[in-house]
């Protein structure tokens, strides 16, 4: 989709939540004004505002799908045919987020705008989330999750649990600041649960290792808790 289709898609699903969500009519908006004077082909030279914007067209459709069906039975029919993460994603942290104040919004549209948003963790968070949808977890990844509520990947395994999933290859003694500030950004949004994993990249069969920690965890983590390794 090109810049100039971004911005009618983004005018036709204002107009159509208008009357359906005034929430998401309004979060909508906000990045309609934000983009207003950008030209649709710099719109398409950055890749990751362009990809964040596609990603919240393809959730703005989701939702307006839902908010459609006049009966409750069938609203959760639809969302019994999604995946636990992906239903978790619609029915909590993408509920919240277009009903709530974002702290964050404001500072990380700057850097997608900028194009200073950058993922030194990219590849090892995709590896982690094709080795548990191969060993039959579910797997959310996107951006608002990431850049406002601190969660690289949701991951759900056998209990079909959603659990939040923060990743640096920041060492131990350096990494409690980051965790602390995850902690806290998790309480904000009501997250009852999460994992924040260190690993070292040097070290062989550190991905393995990872995704045992996280299926593990997504199956037996109590409510409450925000756990660390190491």
């Amino acid at each position: 989709m090109q810049g100039k289709q971004i911005k009618h898609e983004l005018d036709s699903l204002i107009r159509a939540a208008s009357s359906v969500d005034p929430c998401l009519a309004k979060k909508l908006d906000e990045i309609n004004r934000w983009i207003k004077d950008v030209k649709p082909g710099s719109v398409t030279a950055k890749k990751f505002l362009t990809a964040f914007l596609l990603q919240l067209i393809a959730d703005a459709r989701v939702w307006l799908s839902i908010k459609a069906l006049a009966e409750t039975a069938d609203r959760e029919l639809a969302f019994e045919q999604m995946t636990p993460t992906e239903k978790y994603w619609y029915t909590d942290l993408f509920a919240k987020w277009l009903n709530e104040n974002d702290p964050k919004f404001y500072i990380w549209r700057q850097k997608l705008m900028a194009e200073e948003f950058n993922q030194p963790d990219a590849k090892i968070i995709q590896s982690l989330a094709e080795h548990i949808i191969q060993r039959g977890g579910t797997v959310w990844h996107c951006y608002i999750a990431d850049l406002s509520m601190a969660t690289d990947l949701i991951v759900s395994y056998r209990q079909k649990v959603p659990l939040c999933l923060q990743v640096t290859s920041l060492g131990e003694e350096f990494s409690q600041e980051k965790y602390d500030s995850w902690k806290n950004t998790l309480e904000m949004w009501e997250i009852d649960r999460g994992l924040f994993l260190s690993y070292n990249p040097g070290l062989q069969y550190f991905v393995t290792q990872l995704v045992n920690l996280a299926l593990y965890n997504s199956d037996n983590l109590k409510a409450g808790s925000y756990i660390k390794f190491p």
